[in-house]
């Protein structure tokens, strides 16, 4: 671990107070495990003991790696080229938070991340002990699994038995996506960063595929792309058909009733229409398990902007510097000006 990481998160401890300290001695303890016990990838492949799986993963995530950054001109370091198995199925869980009669995100302020619109821990009993504390508080949530998260090139991150054994479209898509946070980022604008990651991710996936004249399998996976920007553009309408029932002048009973009637309209009507047009069950779980606003946050993160970042690479012709440069300069405006600037946009 590097002195300044350390440095950093030291720093972060003396400066908290009782309940922060506690959630900070979580995290720093979580990301050191996880440091601490990685190990080296070559020293792996170079092993007789390596299982036959595990080496031709490894070795797909390092080809995946290299195009990154000889292809798509991503940082160059050595993130992902450890490994470490964690013994779980998520690295963490993100807590998601928002008050029932708003579709604004509960906001955590960390150094470095800046503001974002969830709170992650690496147990998941301590993830639903802090759900159930914002429930009791008056708000809605949502826990999420995550299989693998950017340190933001603070850390050498690892490649994690968690997402290790995807299909190696996915494991690209991840990795594109991860190492995508370490070209851009900016702390407090979850939406910017989550969907500049996410176009950085398909059109880094199609190129992908492309160059290795897997034709049928990159039609199969823009055919997934679409289908999941269709589920999510469903999300989003329902998102805004409920922030502007919430602005009306109704008294809170009114509002709960015709927020639940909006619900509903959404997964008898709207969900059974998308999934007749892609013939698909894939969402059918996470739309049935309480849809709430907090649900909803994880979707406007990711996408919110997506429409913008795919007008801004297709304007560069697939010129990955100009299309980095022109996001940097965008990401460099004030945020009030950056954000008028991606709705006129939009």
């Amino acid at each position: 671990m590097c002195l300044r990481c350390m440095l950093a998160f030291v720093l972060t401890i003396l400066l908290s107070g009782c309940e922060t300290l506690g959630y900070y001695s979580h995290v720093t303890a979580g990301q050191i495990s996880l440091l601490w016990g990685r190990q080296d990838v070559d020293d792996l492949l170079d092993s007789v003991d390596i299982d036959a799986d595990l080496k031709k993963q490894l070795q797909t995530a390092q080809a995946i790696r290299q195009f990154s950054v000889d292809v798509i001109g991503l940082p160059a370091n050595t993130s992902y080229s450890s490994y470490r198995d964690v013994g779980r199925k998520a690295v963490v869980w993100n807590v998601f938070a928002a008050k029932p009669l708003s579709v604004t995100p509960k906001q955590w302020c960390f150094p470095v991340a800046g503001c974002v619109s969830y709170r992650g821990y690496f147990n998941h009993s301590l993830a639903l002990a802090y759900a159930a504390q914002l429930e009791r508080q008056g708000y809605e949530t949502y826990v999420a699994e995550v299989p693998a998260y950017s340190t933001l090139g603070w850390f050498d991150d690892p490649l994690l038995n968690t997402f290790i054994y995807w299909q190696d479209w996915r494991l690209a898509a991840l990795i594109f996506h991860e190492v995508a946070h370490q070209q851009l980022y900016i702390a407090s604008d979850t939406a910017f960063s989550e969907s500049f990651a996410s176009v950085v991710e398909i059109e880094a996936v199609k190129q992908w595929l492309f160059q290795q004249g897997r034709e049928p399998l990159a039609a199969a996976y823009l055919r997934h792309i679409a289908m999941r920007k269709d589920f999510a553009q469903g999300l989003l309408r329902l998102r805004e058909q409920l922030h502007t029932l919430y602005q009306r002048s109704l008294n809170e009973h009114n509002k709960r009733v015709k927020k639940q009637q909006l619900l509903e309209m959404y997964q008898q009507s709207t969900y059974l229409k998308f999934k007749k047009t892609w013939n698909t069950d894939r969402y059918d779980q996470w739309v049935s398990q309480e849809l709430n606003n907090a649900k909803l946050v994880t979707v406007s993160s990711y996408y919110q902007w997506q429409p913008y970042f795919d007008g801004l690479f297709q304007q560069a012709q697939g010129d990955w510097p100009l299309f980095f440069r022109r996001s940097k300069a965008l990401a460099e405006l004030p945020p009030k000006q950056r954000d008028k600037r991606l709705r006129q946009l939009q």
